[in-house]
């Protein structure tokens, strides 16, 4: 499948760890199956979490494991023009609003609703500046919102949205009300996540997106914001986490060690146990030749 382009995309707020690992062999392993490009993007959108020289360090960790990127690594602290323009056009069909809301302020909102906090915490966002529901009001504009009910009203699009894992199977989510009106641009300026990703992966044409089971959530919004820009809808697979002895995911956030590249076919043999893929003794590009033959058994290329 010559079309197939895939990528592996870090935040630079802290060094690859075992989970990290898995992802990226993954989707690497994944790329090879299709005979495919894969590409490594580095997410430092966020860049007040970002630690200086982790990119760099993070694409060396990458190349000890024989994981380098077939084109250039992109950066999305140099993208915020295309960003711009991706919002400007949601702007001018009156999918995206200004929103006046903090989070006491969304919180209030809900305690007065008697709204119950859902989904790990998140704040479902009750549509207080929502055009419909009369805008700011006076508020000071803080960040951009897209309106669900108007796209969703525009499109025609259903209010639970159906979409494949080529692992979990047939998911499903009604993003209106179980995530509201998400943000597009912080109130700090910044980008948000789910704009900036959807705007890179139509841009250098993803056709596949493989990443952590922890990111699964996201794929809805993302699948509505591609609607939205008229973008393709690309494959998704969610890897399996690893979790450390609390039972909690490994991550940045709660202090996952950084990788141990001693032996960088130990580390891999790790991440590919977590995979199902069975182990390789061999050298590095052996192993992860052995790999990229088990993968196209264990998760068959994507039609």
């Amino acid at each position: 499948m010559s079309g197939y382009r895939g990528r592996f995309a870090p935040s630079p707020t802290g060094l690859l760890h075992a989970g990290s690992l898995v992802a990226a062999l993954a989707s690497w392993l994944d790329a090879r199956a299709h005979s495919g490009v894969w590409l490594v993007r580095i997410e430092d959108v966020d860049l007040p979490r970002c630690l200086p020289g982790a990119a760099d360090q993070i694409l060396r960790q990458l190349a000890t494991c024989g994981l380098v990127s077939d084109e250039p690594v992109l950066r999305q602290s140099d993208r915020g023009a295309a960003y711009q323009a991706a919002l400007d056009r949601l702007i001018e069909k009156r999918w995206a609003y200004p929103c006046g809301c903090t989070r006491k302020d969304i919180a209030q909102a809900l305690l007065e609703s008697g709204a119950q906090r859902e989904r790990h915490e998140e704040l479902v966002y009750p549509g207080r500046c929502r055009p419909a529901n009369g805008g700011l009001q006076g508020r000071l504009a803080r960040a951009w919102r897209l309106d669900i009910a108007a796209l969703s009203a525009d499109l025609g699009l259903p209010a639970t949205l159906h979409w494949s894992d080529r692992r979990l199977g047939a998911q499903q989510q009604e993003v209106g009300t179980q995530v509201g009106d998400f943000v597009l641009k912080r109130a700090d300026g910044l980008w948000a996540y789910q704009l900036a990703v959807v705007v890179d992966d139509a841009e250098q044409g993803i056709t596949d997106i493989v990443r952590g089971q922890d990111l699964a959530d996201n794929s809805a919004r993302q699948i509505l914001l591609q609607q939205a820009l008229g973008y393709p809808r690309p494959r998704y697979l969610h890897t399996p986490l690893v979790c450390g002895a609390n039972g909690e995911k490994l991550s940045k956030q709660n202090g996952a060690a950084a990788l141990d590249l001693s032996d960088p076919l130990a580390a891999l043999n790790a991440a590919a146990q977590r995979l199902g893929l069975p182990p390789q003794a061999d050298n590095l590009a052996d192993a992860l030749a052995g790999w990229t033959r088990a993968w196209a058994n264990l998760y068959n290329p994507a039609p």
